[in-house]
């Protein structure tokens, strides 16, 4: 069936990624911020970045299970383990992949790949798998698999199924809400634990995983949930100052430590707190003439050295999250824009070290301009 989809989008799909100004087709109906550029996400583009996650989505193989294997009895093929999230090489890209989907379907229903991708989540996405998936977190050598950033990624889908009227949408939802509600039980166990945030620029920086899950709190409106995660927030980066992004990027990061705590306390702070809290943790966004450069990558094979565009995506994300929040700084406006049109061009299914996980970085940067 994978093949089947891909051949048709294959047929679709056109080679430029690049779209300025006004679009008639553009799902963004403001074509500019603050007289700034957007990228924007029109059909064509969508089937573009929706091959990424059908080209991998029921590919088993290769794949990097992360598993703490307790005796031979976990000694299972990754759909054994995981038989809703077991293809893009790991996990998380499944999740993310499976949250792709979602996005790309709820913003443009009336796709012809649409029943066909309805039907392959219909047959993945239901109670019986969920249990299994369930059943993996539940075992004691595999509490803290995938935390935060798998936890944060499948909380992401879930609010995106719970914000779309659909009725698929609502029984995909109804099937993965306990495996949410474990994760977000997970959560309330392990916040009060972290004494210290962790700012690495890969899977486990925990601003990422916040801000993330904060969506999620707020979609569901669980108050006490998203409490907790500003209560956190607040203890952990309230009192952080002069982050110099000099020193970033590191050689395989693809989030930047100093602007995904940036993104997240825009996110929780009032715009007063917000402005004070920033000026000290990174005044150089303040100046007009603010320079930051997209990450290069020279080696799209290498699993570790491609993450520099996924940075470069999460980077325009962050930058545009900011600006939103502080007009003042519309001029990080453009820096995201030039980051995306950077890297848009360089995700496709030529190499699977890059085309397992970059499409949803670059739909999710392009969905929140």
């Amino acid at each position: 069936m994978t093949k089947i989809i891909l051949t048709i989008i294959a047929c679709s799909v056109l080679v430029s990624c690049k779209h300025r100004g006004k679009n008639k087709n553009a799902t963004h109906q403001d074509s500019t911020i603050n007289n700034t550029e957007q990228v924007l996400l029109d059909s064509t583009e969508a089937k573009r970045i929706l091959t990424l996650p059908l080209h991998c989505l029921e590919v088993e193989y290769p794949n990097k299970l992360g598993q703490v294997i307790g005796s031979e009895q976990d000694l299972k093929t990754p759909s054994q383990l995981h038989p809703i999230f077991y293809g893009c090489f790991d996990w998380h890209s499944s999740v993310h992949g499976y949250w792709s989907m979602v996005k790309v379907l709820k913003t443009f229903p009336n796709l012809s790949e649409s029943t066909a991708v309805r039907a392959l989540l219909n047959s993945k996405i239901n109670t019986d798998n969920v249990n299994k998936e369930i059943a993996f977190f539940l075992d004691k050598n595999n509490k803290g698999f995938e935390r935060t950033y798998g936890w944060a990624w499948l909380l992401q889908l879930q609010a995106e199924l719970i914000n779309w009227k659909d009725p698929d949408a609502e029984k995909w939802a109804k099937a993965l809400q306990p495996l949410a509600d474990l994760l977000v039980k997970n959560y309330e166990e392990y916040l009060p634990k972290l004494v210290y945030p962790i700012r690495s620029g890969q899977h486990d920086n925990s601003a990422f995983g916040f801000s993330l899950a904060l969506d999620y709190a707020k979609v569901t409106q669980d108050t006490a949930f998203e409490n907790l995660i500003i209560e956190h927030a607040n203890r952990l980066y309230s009192h952080d100052k002069s982050c110099n992004i000099a020193y970033e990027p590191s050689g395989s990061d693809f989030l930047s430590p100093c602007l995904e705590e940036a993104y997240l306390m825009s996110k929780i702070l009032n715009l007063d707190d917000s402005k004070k809290w920033l000026k000290d943790f990174m005044p150089d966004l303040f100046k007009k003439d603010f320079k930051l450069e997209p990450g290069i990558v020279k080696d799209r094979t290498d699993g570790k050295l491609v993450h520099l565009d996924g940075l470069n995506f999460s980077r325009a994300t962050c930058l545009n999250g900011i600006a939103h929040k502080l007009p003042e700084l519309k001029h990080l406006h453009v820096l995201a824009y030039h980051h995306l049109q950077y890297s848009l061009p360089n995700i496709s299914n030529d190499d699977y070290m890059g085309s397992h996980w970059l499409g949803t970085f670059a739909l999710y940067a392009i969905t929140h301009q």
